[in-house]
């Protein structure tokens, strides 16, 4: 767990070496295959249907598509919303026929309920995520520090842009442990457990039961519920999970929990890491959203204003908390002031 939780924050600060090299393509077309099959298909409904709703309708870039490709796609969709109904079906029968290895004390009603709590912690915590990487790469002009996107835009920018991002690191790690949590949670409530002499869940064959046995239907629910879902709504609303009041709550939430310390080992190993592998921080290479934009440079997502660039930060020193004696400050403290560290360094070089 400490190594994905390193590698996860170092990959984002040196974007352009994870990327280039062979495991990074592996990994990229290992991830188009399984997209490929359609298991995950119905987020894209989800994420279209809600755009359609809050009257943004969603835009692909790719060509438009005749009538074979879409019967393909949607029917891949329709495949995806069968398999996430027989999902929900198995799970919820096997919770209220007492199926699970959840603990014995709790009953089948509030198993579901704890079950829908979890997943909607877990789906904060990834939209948040993908809301945060977006806008960090705006500029800082834009990233509502100054109060021009409400109240918790401004508080949530202030902490996590502070003391050159580290407070961005922090949030991962502290992130991970709270879905780790959660999945522990989930796991215990979903998996089914037959005892010798049960029947098997709608009386299907041995062989399906084994499959229902294996968990991976109460793994489609969470890819699905509580997370593809949430990072496809959060890439294409990046401000509105950023300004959200929930996304602040755990926001702090998170920092708490990594300034206690349990996972502080990942800094280590990727401090580590960076010294083995002698990267650069990507500003170092391309510059910062503002350098660029000076330089007219500006990336034409045609979604926002900003840069795809990474800019968090990571060094082998635990980041400094931006707690409540930060937000008595906030005002007084000039948000785009230097910390005297250069913007390609990272922290353990600043302190040489």
């Amino acid at each position: 767990m400490l190594l994905s939780f390193s590698r996860s924050f170092t990959v984002c600060h040196v974007t352009m070496y994870s990327v280039n090299n062979w495991f990074a393509l592996i990994t990229v077309w290992t991830a188009m295959a399984i997209e490929f099959s359609g298991i995950l298909h119905i987020c894209y409904i989800v994420q279209r249907s809600v755009g359609w709703m809050a009257g943004q309708p969603i835009e692909s870039r790719e060509p438009p598509k005749n009538i074979f490709q879409n019967l393909f796609f949607y029917g891949r969709c329709a495949m995806s919303l069968a398999l996430l109904c027989l999902s929900f079906a198995v799970t919820f029968v096997a919770i209220f026929e007492r199926k699970t290895t959840v603990w014995e004390s709790v009953p089948p009603a509030a198993s579901v309920v704890i079950f829908f709590i979890l997943m909607g912690c877990i789906g904060i915590l990834e939209g948040s995520q993908i809301a945060y990487f977006a806008v960090v790469k705006m500029q800082k002009s834009e990233q509502g520090q100054d109060g021009s996107m409400g109240y918790f835009a401004k508080k949530s920018a202030r902490i996590l842009f502070s003391n050159n991002n580290h407070n961005l690191a922090a949030f991962l790690v502290g992130r991970q442990l709270c879905v780790v949590s959660c999945m522990f949670f989930i796991a215990r409530i979903t998996a089914v457990k037959l005892d010798p002499g049960d029947e098997n869940i709608f009386g299907v064959p041995d062989w399906m039961q084994s499959i229902f046995n294996t968990g991976l239907l109460g793994a489609v629910i969470v890819a699905v519920v509580a997370s593809v879902s949430w990072r496809l709504l959060a890439s294409a609303f990046p401000i509105v999970f950023f300004k959200n009041p929930l996304a602040y709550v755990f926001l702090r939430f998170c920092l708490l929990l990594e300034m206690t310390g349990i996972l502080h080992g990942a800094w280590v190993i990727a401090f580590i890491i960076k010294k083995v592998t002698g990267v650069k921080r990507d500003e170092f290479y391309i510059g910062t959203a503002d350098e660029r934009a000076a330089k007219f440079m500006k990336d034409d997502n045609g979604r926002a204003t900003g840069h795809l660039l990474a800019a968090l930060d990571v060094g082998d020193n635990p980041p400094v908390q931006s707690f409540d004696a930060m937000d008595d400050e906030e005002d007084t403290q000039d948000p785009d002031a230097e910390t005297g560290c250069p913007i390609d360094a990272f922290p353990i070089d600043c302190c040489k």
